[in-house]
């Protein structure tokens, strides 16, 4: 046994603890006891949270751990870890570090080696997917894209051709934004779904082409209220030998910066897999 091993053999677990996003009844019941026994909670909020306890009647002690001070008060919660006491960490709302703090603490608690145990339950992003009858089975979360217009519209550029689902976050007062440079950037024929309010009273889950889905909340000012989710299809390739992707077209010029035409177009059809011919004809026009 290591030294690391054996000084921490009596150490506690920290419990990563996911809690409502709206609906309170969906904390669940081993969530609720691990709330209760543990010796301390890390909450991003302990104002917010004191009143989720209050409600259920869990008397553990809060102790704040966000964003702003979980890189300095960690070491406070590894103390308490590592002479033995169990510790759960908490968000607001949903599953912590989904585009929430306790990043910093966990990848302490490890460093450190002591237990680290996932108490599973609500995360809107996985709520919206479940929902949305778009492909569930490759997707990725992009949390909240850049608040201002022109990095948002950046790194929606970088997105554009991404095949797999795609999840956003996105605050109320940037949501009809976000929707409009959507609709720019991919098209407002894309597939989408927003989901808002995700198991609150007036939950909204609203799927439509992005143009549309763009209007709708344009024209009701309630759907640019509460938290949101966006979950839009990936991109399709383009059916038939006439297109070719904005990728390919992006290898194809760099070669012919530097390559005779014929050349090129084989070696950009080696690194696409677009059919060379076809390549060799968009090499000629392009050249022209």
């Amino acid at each position: 046994m290591t030294v690391t091993a054996a000084a921490n053999s009596c150490a506690g677990t920290l419990y990563v603890v996911a809690t409502p996003i709206g609906n309170l009844e969906d904390l669940s019941a081993r969530a609720l006891r691990v709330l209760r026994e543990v010796a301390l909670i890390a909450a991003e909020d302990t104002r917010h949270s004191a009143r989720l306890m209050a409600h259920f009647g869990i008397s553990t002690p809060l102790m704040a751990c966000h964003e702003h001070n979980e890189r300095v008060e960690g070491g406070r919660f590894l103390e308490r870890l590592q002479a033995g006491a169990d510790v759960a960490l908490i968000s607001d709302a949903g599953t912590p570090l989904i585009s929430d703090p306790g990043y910093h603490l966990v990848r302490q608690v490890r460093a450190a080696g002591i237990r680290v145990v996932p108490v599973p339950g609500a995360c809107a992003l996985i709520a919206a997917l479940s929902a949305s009858g778009l492909p569930s089975d490759r997707f990725i979360f992009e949390g909240f894209l850049p608040a201002k217009a022109a990095g948002r519209r950046a790194r929606l550029e970088l997105l554009r051709e991404e095949p797999r689902t795609l999840i956003f976050y996105e605050a109320p007062h940037r949501i009809l934004e976000c929707l409009e440079d959507l609709e720019a950037v991919f098209g407002g024929e894309r597939a989408a779904v927003l989901g808002r309010e995700l198991t609150k009273t007036f939950e909204t889950l609203k799927g439509l082409p992005l143009g549309e889905l763009r209007a709708w909340v344009e024209a009701d000012a309630n759907q640019q209220r509460g938290e949101c989710v966006l979950v839009v299809a990936g991109w399709q390739a383009p059916v038939g030998d006439g297109l070719v992707g904005s990728e390919a077209l992006r290898v194809l010029d760099l070669l012919l910066a530097e390559l005779p035409l014929k050349r090129a177009a084989a070696l950009a059809a080696e690194i696409t897999g677009v059919r060379k011919n076809l390549l060799y004809q968009l090499a000629l026009e392009r050249k022209q």
